[in-house]
């Protein structure tokens, strides 16, 4: 068993030539989940054999569990989420450590592993994965503590239960550390979820953005992956060869 592939609904949607029937459009091009749906949406994903991938676990990605003081105001957003996902049937939910909120990283690692320890226990009675996101504070998400790979993979470790791992969105990491397939060979374990974008740009996966997406697919089989690639740009042409050329560059191979 491989990989399969999904797309993040915001990102195609806010495209400047949006896609009419988006959903069915990546449905028959052989995708099998959707990342942040809204849930108004649910419905005709699972109509087409869509799967809920990923939904956000709490309102905001710059509040987040690096802040003790919020700890109880996002572990009942969390629980609310998790709720949501086991009766839906969603796979994932997206928790962040948000903005520096004061504590040098060390500190935060602990606080965020410390909020998160009785959640990810809590997913996994739930049958739901918790994921992770580092996310580049150089470009679209400046003051982010959790930044680079190392800095989420401490706090997955503290919390040692597989119902927490790590979102690893390429292009975030491409831009704040690079060293993609040694990331990937050492964090495969903790690699819940994949997002993909070009880099720069956060656009299509094109020979105008500088990231080896087959050396990537390439290196994920080799490991066997089996989690989700999601496809988390916004295509500046058209939507659906977009998502075509994204789809051939992750598809296994034929014989």
């Amino acid at each position: 068993m491989t990989f399969r592939q999904s797309f993040a609904w915001w990102s195609f949607a806010e495209a400047p030539h949006p896609l009419e029937d988006l959903l069915g459009t990546a449905a028959g091009m052989g995708f099998h989940g959707v990342d942040f749906l809204p849930p108004p949406l649910w419905p005709a994903a699972k109509d087409l054999g869509l799967e809920l991938v990923i939904i956000d676990g709490h309102d905001s990605i710059d509040v987040g569990f690096n802040d003790r003081a919020r700890h109880a105001e996002l572990g009942d957003q969390v629980r609310r989420a998790l709720e949501t996902a086991h009766r839906e049937n969603v796979l994932h939910l997206s928790v962040q450590p948000g903005l520096t909120a004061g504590e040098g990283d060390d500190a935060a690692i602990e606080t965020c592993a410390e909020a998160l320890a009785p959640l990810a226990a809590e997913a996994a009675d739930a049958g739901v994965g918790l994921l992770l996101e580092p996310l580049n504070s150089k470009v679209d998400h400046p003051g982010h503590q959790c930044s680079t790979t190392e800095w989420g993979a401490r706090v997955i470790d503290l919390v040692g239960r597989p119902s927490l791992r790590l979102l690893h969105d390429v292009y975030h990491m491409q831009l704040m550390e690079g060293d993609l397939l040694r990331t990937v060979d050492r964090h495969i374990d903790r690699i819940g979820h994949l997002h993909t974008a070009g880099v720069p740009g956060r656009q299509e996966l094109d020979a105008m953005q500088e990231v080896n997406w087959a050396a990537i697919a390439r290196r994920l089989r080799e490991h066997r992956y089996t989690g989700f690639v999601g496809h988390e740009f916004t295509p500046r042409g058209d939507v659906a060869a977009a998502l075509r050329q994204a789809y051939a560059l992750f598809a296994p191979a034929t014989s």
